[in-house]
């Protein structure tokens, strides 16, 4: 479906520049965006690419229509730390259904903190572990990928380990802006003899009685965590797609190493065409950690006092996410929240109950220019001045239902 609405241009990592999206298939849009690795409650960190790309998913379906956007974000149940949680939890059980018991609780945890930020349910949210082994389905897998990267002589099996071989393609490192060269020459070759290249990257590890495993061409064992993605995304967006997201902290190495193996395994001159990022938290002006004792889940916010002295409303949340822009680093204070609770009320009440209007055009353009919330807070800044200013009851119903529609169809902020 073609619109006549402002073009959508987003900040492409891949080339360091904004750029128009112009869709593969605008029938299909569709995007890719790394999810958490559920080992435990998420925490806010984790919530800014749910709430950034849930807005770029809500625009995207308002531009080309809701059932023309694809939107995957997995879920990764398979992770060292996973491990260790099930060995502890579950002694008695064995290692690949501890896991499971352990996910299940995790991840469902992380489904419910993101629908209480005001987040839609992702058109498919796959589990790394059900894409592990050739599927029934014939939906691509991790193992049939890395087959198919040793076929291709991208990949080589050493010391029990299937490796990635990055100097089989010339480009590697593209997206990080990492040199190779530089990284292969101040690498220290003794710790993994058995490698090629000291950047070399596992794609499968064997697993000992104690791990969790999966029987392989290459024994019994579990795949590396940048497979995981290459396999899911292919699974449901095809070779290629149109966005792929996540967090400044997946550009090297995850995000990078995900490029290299998708293109070489399916032969294609990109995995995305558009790659986003948004950028780092802080709390109170210091690294979130435990260690600071500051380290906050979203449940923590939602459910509990720990931060600011009271629960917090998951719009509250979502708003304070925004008034920073995504690419920007964000730091996460309870002034803000309060300040973002104040603003939500006041536009509320100046709301009331005016019927809706078509969402404001300036209100689109803002969030089409690389998602530019503070350009589009300001003008709802802007619309409820206009209401509490307007003089006649018309005009102020007018302006009210305006404001309505910003706020609630695309529910944008």
């Amino acid at each position: 479906m073609t619109s006549a609405k402002s073009p959508i241009s987003l900040y492409n990592t891949l080339t360091r520049t904004k750029e128009p999206l112009h869709p593969l298939d605008e029938n299909n849009v569709r995007m890719y965006v790394c999810g958490p690795t559920v080992y435990d409650f998420a925490h806010i960190g984790n919530a800014r690419p749910v709430i950034v790309f849930d807005l770029l998913f809500r625009l995207l379906r308002h531009h080309f229509g809701d059932e023309h956007v694809s939107y995957v974000r997995n879920i990764t149940d398979v992770d060292d730390k996973i491990n260790a949680r099930a060995a502890r939890d579950f002694p008695d059980m064995p290692l690949n259904e501890a896991i499971r018991k352990v996910t299940e609780k995790t991840a469902d945890r992380f489904v419910a903190d993101a629908m209480a930020l005001g987040c839609l349910e992702p058109t498919h949210q796959p589990r790394a572990t059900d894409f592990i082994v050739p599927r029934n389905d014939g939906k691509s897998d991790m193992v049939s990928l890395i087959g198919q990267l040793i076929d291709k002589g991208n990949a080589y099996e050493a010391n029990g380990e299937v490796l990635f071989d990055v100097t089989s393609m010339p480009d590697y490192g593209k997206l990080s802006g990492r040199n190779l060269a530089e990284n292969l020459a101040g690498a220290r070759i003794a710790v993994d003899a058995h490698k090629k290249n000291p950047a070399d990257f596992v794609l499968w590890k064997q697993s000992s009685a104690d791990e969790p495993g999966w029987e392989s061409p290459w024994g019994r064992g579990r795949p590396g965590w940048h497979i995981e993605c290459s396999a899911m995304s292919a699974a449901f967006l095809g070779e290629i797609f149109d966005i792929h997201g996540g967090g400044l902290d997946l550009i090297f190495p995850h995000h990078e190493n995900e490029l290299a193996q998708s293109r070489c395994a399916h032969g294609t001159h990109a995995m995305a065409n558009i790659w986003m990022h948004n950028g780092f938290l802080q709390v109170e002006g210091q690294k979130m950690s435990k260690s600071l004792g500051n380290f906050i889940t979203i449940n923590d916010l939602l459910d509990t006092n720990k931060f600011g002295g009271q629960k917090w409303h998951g719009r509250v949340l979502r708003l304070a996410m925004l008034t920073t822009h995504y690419r920007q680093p964000i730091d996460w204070t309870a002034d803000r929240l309060f300040e973002c609770r104040s603003m939500l009320y006041d536009w509320n009440k100046a709301v009331f109950e005016a019927p809706l209007q078509p969402v404001p055009a300036e209100f689109l353009a803002a969030l089409c220019e690389d998602l530019n919330t503070s350009g589009a807070i300001t003008i709802l800044h802007a619309l409820a001045k206009s209401v509490n200013a307007a003089a006649t009851g018309l005009d102020k119903v007018e302006t009210a239902g305006r404001l309505r529609a910003a706020l609630e169809p695309i529910r944008a902020i």
